[in-house]
């Protein structure tokens, strides 16, 4: 033995193997809201470490947004409720720390954004949360700078927010997180109201922000986006247990199946693959990104026989790319019509449609013409006026006289009740169109009016109850309710009167994929039966799937109005609009072996039970 060695003061200390103390604990965590019977969620655990990023999944309704408000100590310190179990920060307890020390700890984005938004201009909303941590003046204004340059709202620093659209104020809320320097952000479904484009700006600020040391806790539908960013993936079912909690091979790719059966958003990649498996394809490893797809379908053979089906049409296997853009590119809106039961007759008519909001021009002199029996998608970045230009349409927003007719009536000169026989309208934030104490009363409102009867009333009520999966939530107040099952009544609502022309807004926001495919697959129904639809939304894979005509606003004009898939052929109107491809549609694109599905848009069309 060396003197060395024998030398006590020289000996190693003994190894502290114990794991180091999670930034976040979660431990058996339940929440029952104040008048609810059941905790949602109902038993969670995780842990998320310095520096993790931990994406959150699970149907709507599963309790991930009641659990994100959790993190922070609003529930049940602001919000009423009843937690169980642990929710700790740095070792804080989160139910009884202060919430305004809680936030020097973690920093959150909500699902609405218009609930953290709080001051007169973009500028004091971002440096409202430093000010408030008693942050050096010089460090406020860098922070708030920084911030605002990452979501791309440095030029609008001036604004009111209120001048924001839904993408605006969502990329201001994320910049108020961000300007907090948390070591944890807490992000409850961050890009759903952004465009494309922004949803990238977006990622790219939160793997800056990933880079720098920080946690991310993310619910989020988009994981086409996420993905690249996750570390990890926590799943809940639909009572709130957490099911899953793993990598993102194990969880995503491993257990794919079984997420897609809880209901669950998966990468569309992935969601093609698993709907080619049952159509007969050896893909023996699940893909997750386009790229992967594409990967694997080069490497695969092609069940025998086999086909697919693009715009109701069926293209043999040997049909070459060529020939499938040829295809797609004389979609031309009269065969679109012939297909589909659209008429000549307008149901909504826009003539030299100009609309301000301040000194901001919104619109300039738009046209357009919506048949009976289409359905549309309108698009564009945010801002560029989508949303006004279908409020116009449905009369939310008054326009001038002369510039809107709905069903043959001027939308200026027709009372909001007539106007709403005719045109049902869905708001981007449910939230903003409920006004009764029950769920059952706010659906029952509309048909109040109409003078029905009582019997009446409760069965059509009951039904569109039990239609949207809300039945058990009939007594429960609307603002009590998940943001899927908000959406759901908030589309009910418009359904319900019957009218022959309905225009949503972002009619899939906040809803899980199981919950999605059903209300599609209603509007789908719905416009085959003759009602019209109009759609604003971001999802571009949703425009593929089921409008027939897509209509492109940028910077308040109409830049394009064509069938889809002549929208979406046209690389340079998408780049320049702030547009992507679909997911679908890229990962399909580079497929060379197998040339018939290069053509393809929609998961419908790729056989094996997809929708």
């Amino acid at each position: 033995m060396s003197p060395a060695a024998s030398d006590p003061t020289t000996a190693q200390a003994p190894r502290d193997d114990r794991p180091p103390t999670p930034l976040l604990r979660v431990r058996g965590v339940a929440i029952t809201h104040e008048g609810a019977d059941a905790a949602i969620p109902a038993s969670v655990t995780f842990d998320i470490a310095p520096g993790e990023v931990v994406l959150l999944l699970g149907p709507s309704g599963s309790g991930k947004s009641t659990l994100a408000l959790a993190t922070n100590g609003l529930i049940p310190q602001a919000v009423p409720a009843t937690l169980t179990g642990e929710v700790a920060v740095r070792g804080f307890a989160a139910a009884t720390t202060p919430v305004a020390q809680l936030a020097a700890h973690v920093g959150m984005v909500f699902q609405d954004p218009d609930a953290q938004l709080i001051t007169g201009t973009v500028f004091d909303d971002v440096a409202f949360g430093p000010e408030n941590l008693r942050m050096p003046v010089a460090d406020v204004l860098a922070r708030t700078e920084r911030a605002l340059r990452q979501v791309g709202l440095w030029e609008r620093r001036g604004e009111n927010p209120d001048r924001l659209s839904g993408g605006g104020k969502q990329r201001l809320a994320i910049a108020c997180a961000l300007a907090m320097g948390s070591e944890l952000l807490v992000l409850d479904e961050p890009t759903a109201n952004l465009d494309p484009a922004g949803i990238e700006d977006v990622y790219d600020a939160l793997r800056a922000v990933a880079a720098e040391g920080r946690s991310i806790l993310l619910v989020e539908h988009n994981l086409d986006a996420a993905i690249g960013l996750t570390d990890r993936v926590v799943v809940l079912d639909a009572e709130g247990r957490t099911v899953a909690d793993g990598t993102v091979d194990t969880v995503l790719r491993g257990r794919a199946e079984e997420l897609e059966a809880i209901g669950v958003w998966l990468p569309y990649s992935t969601m093609a693959a698993l709907a080619l498996r049952r159509d007969g394809w050896d893909l023996p490893r699940t893909p997750l990104t386009p790229a992967e797809l594409t990967e694997a379908l080069e490497s695969a053979a092609a069940p025998v026989p086999y086909s697919v089906s693009t715009d109701a049409r069926t293209v043999p296997g040997a049909a070459s790319p060529q020939h499938l853009a040829a295809e797609a590119r004389t979609s031309t809106a009269q065969r679109l019509n012939a297909e589909h039961g659209v008429t000549k007759r307008a149901a909504v008519e826009v003539r030299g449609l100009t609309l301000r909001r301040g000194r901001r021009t919104v619109l300039h002199d738009v046209d357009l013409t919506v048949r009976a029996g289409e359905f549309v998608a309108v698009v564009g970045a945010n801002g560029a006026g989508k949303t006004t230009l279908v409020q116009a349409m449905a009369g939310v927003i008054p326009p001038p006289r002369g510039t809107v007719r709905v069903d043959g009536v001027d939308a200026a000169r027709t009372g909001l009740r007539e106007l709403s026989r005719r045109i049902g309208f869905v708001f981007q934030n449910p939230e903003h169109q409920f006004i009764a104490h029950t769920v059952f009363d706010e659906l029952a409102h509309g048909l109040r009016g109409r003078g029905l009867g009582d019997d009446e009333i409760h069965a059509r009520t009951t039904a569109m109850l039990e239609r949207f999966g809300l039945e058990g939530k009939a007594d429960v107040h609307p603002f009590l309710l998940s943001g899927g099952q908000k959406r759901r009544l908030s589309v009910g609502t418009a359904l319900i009167a019957g009218a022959p022309i309905l225009a949503l807004d972002e009619p899939t926001f906040g809803q899980d994929r199981a919950r999605a495919d059903e209300l599609l697959r209603l509007l789908r129904d719905l416009n085959e039966a003759g009602t019209t639809i109009v759609v604003v939304t971001h999802d571009m894979q949703l425009v593929a799937e089921y409008a027939h005509r897509t209509v492109v606003v940028h910077d308040g004009r109409i830049r394009a109005d064509a069938a889809t898939a002549d929208v979406f052929a046209d690389e340079t109107l998408l780049r320049e609009s702030g547009l992507r491809r679909p997911a679908l549609q890229e990962a399909l694109r580079g497929v060379t072996r197998h040339p018939a599905l290069a053509g393809v848009t929609s998961l419908r069309d790729l056989g094996g039970g997809a929708s």
